[in-house]
């Protein structure tokens, strides 16, 4: 081939791996973050990525761009595989031109999703850019619409992964909301619609922007972001991590690993883990790790909403999702935030044919004026509705109490529910043993009270409280013998069995073998009207 075909290739090439020169790598390097490139090397397995649309350039000419022309316009994409299996993914290069969305730009990204979608892989975005083109006008607004439409599209179909590794503001910050997980780094990334200075104008806060739009403040406060890492390269360590639980696409099956971890194993520390009296916590995580395969459990938005723990976890090598109340936290009581932080782990799990698994141990709902403003009916609506959509193997351990409503809505046999689960130490009733005896028993309290004052002439209230207590506990062990314990479901066939809880792992890893080839499809329709 002609040399000078050879070498003006190369010098294109080299141009592109430059990005916006080494000053502005180095720069990015003291802030404590990667280049693009050293992000994607990172993320794929060695030597695996294949680039695409590497000299795509802008196709602005006002204000100067027409002088400024880098190739790829600040964004990598390409495809690569990770453990093996093919991946999509971008990375916004905020060495040029701060990372912005250019019309080019927006047209690479498009490109690859449409691809994605295609052959039915993953995609993944690596974020860092400060927006919209300013300089382009409402086509780089436009290029944010062509991804919103294909993320929205690609929703339940593909896998959808969103690591915010630097800024993400104002129009930017939907396309990683529509995708089904968030990563951010702390110190480093940030994610806000309006910034510090718009807010300091319109609302005269003063707030800076790690407090508004930072890693601990998405993953603790608002629940926007699933995780968060400590750098760019925990990061991607995480997303691929992740991705060792999902399948390719929603027609695929979830990869099995081989397991070690016998089947059987009969784990006797779980019968000591549940407390004799109800009212002490315990951890539920302990539940989980004594349960699942090598005691690995990958948690899905840790640090928000702690009443609800969810994540993945392998079964015999089966990857599975896991909710479970948490007792340790309020009491495990379902929240407003709660309520939706399951219900949409719930829903994703459905779509990507991973099978639930439940464990409950719920007070009910929490009361409270705040959370009957806020809704708590709408959003606690949300997991039941999450619940009883989803189609996968659904299996329920009732660990101990299952009260009200919030035994109907945790996954209970009235919502298709395949296997439902016991423990001795459960307590399935309308409402906790001493309040219901309150009020069944209100006015036989009552008439003790009058006997007591009459024998003993005015009673001060320590005398009152221990008087009642005394007449309320014969009553409270009556109701649990004859509600607030899991034999009255199971005569019902509300409850499958009652188990011994180190039973638990044998009982599910069965359950899920003979759910392997279940079948079920919900009614004909254009979707469900969710209470969003």
């Amino acid at each position: 081939m002609n040399n000078d075909l050879v070498e003006e290739l190369e010098r294109r090439n080299r141009l592109a791996e430059e990005g916006g020169g080494d000053e502005r790598r180095k720069k990015q390097h003291s802030e404590g973050k990667l280049g693009a490139r050293e992000r994607i090397d990172l993320l794929l397995d060695d030597g695996t990525f294949e680039e695409t649309d590497r000299f795509v350039t802008h196709r602005a000419t006002d204000f100067g761009l027409a002088e400024k022309r880098f190739p790829g316009d600040g964004i990598v994409t390409g495809y690569g595989r990770i453990d093996r299996r093919t991946v999509f993914v971008y990375a916004q290069d905020f060495t040029v031109f701060g990372g912005s969305l250019s019309e080019a730009n927006a047209a690479k990204i498009v490109k690859l999703m449409d691809m994605a979608m295609k052959v039915g892989a993953p995609i993944i975005g690596l974020g860092d850019s400060g927006g919209a083109r300013i300089q382009e006008g409402v086509v780089s607004l436009a290029g944010y619409a062509d991804i919103f439409l294909r993320n929205t599209m690609a929703s339940g179909v593909i896998p959808q992964i969103s690591a915010i590794l630097g800024p993400c503001a104002g129009g930017a910050v939907y396309s990683p909301a529509i995708t089904d997980f968030i990563l951010m780094v702390d110190k480093t990334s940030y994610m806000f619609v309006t910034g510090p200075d718009v807010i300091r104008t319109v609302t005269h806060e003063e707030v800076t922007k790690e407090a508004l739009g930072g890693a601990q403040t998405h993953n603790e406060i608002s629940g926007v972001a699933h995780f968060e890492a400590h750098d760019d390269a925990e990061c991607l360590t995480m997303v691929r991590e992740l991705l060792s639980f999902l399948p390719s696409n929603n027609l695929d099956d979830p990869p099995r690993r081989p397991c070690t971890d016998p089947v059987d194993r009969a784990d006797r520390e779980l019968d000591k883990l549940v407390p004799l009296d109800s009212t002490k916590p315990y951890d539920i995580k302990q539940a989980i790790t004594h349960i699942v395969d090598e005691g690995y459990f990958f948690e899905v938005h840790e640090h928000f909403a702690k009443n609800i723990v969810v994540g993945f976890a392998r079964m015999n090598g089966r990857p599975v999702g896991i909710i479970a109340n948490q007792p340790a936290i309020l009491a495990g009581v379902l929240d407003i935030n709660a309520s939706v932080k399951g219900a949409r782990f719930v829903r994703f799990c459905d779509a990507f044919n991973i099978p639930l698994i439940t464990l409950e141990d719920v007070p009910g709902f929490m009361p409270g004026t705040e959370q009957e403003y806020g809704g708590i009916i709408r959003h606690g609506a949300k997991l039941l509705y999450a619940f009883a959509e989803a189609t996968v193997p659904k299996m329920l351990v009732i660990t101990r109490k299952a009260y009200g409503g919030a035994y109907c809505v945790m996954s209970s046999k009235h919502l298709r529910t395949d296997v439902n689960l016991a423990w001795p130490t459960a307590e399935i009733a309308v409402m906790g043993p001493e309040g219901a005896v309150s009020i069944v028993y209100g006015r036989e309290l009552a008439q003790t009270l009058k006997l007591a004052e009459k024998s003993e002439g005015k009673l001060t209230e320590e005398r009152r409280q221990e008087i009642l207590h005394e007449a309320k506990a014969a009553r409270v062990h009556e109701f649990r013998e004859q509600f607030a314990n899991p034999y009255v479901a199971a005569e019902r066939g509300y409850v499958d069995a009652v188990i011994l809880p180190h039973e638990t792992r044998r009982r599910l890893c069965s359950a899920l073998d003979m759910l392997e080839g279940k079948r079920e499809k919900n009614p004909p329709k254009k979707h469900g009207n969710i209470p969003l």
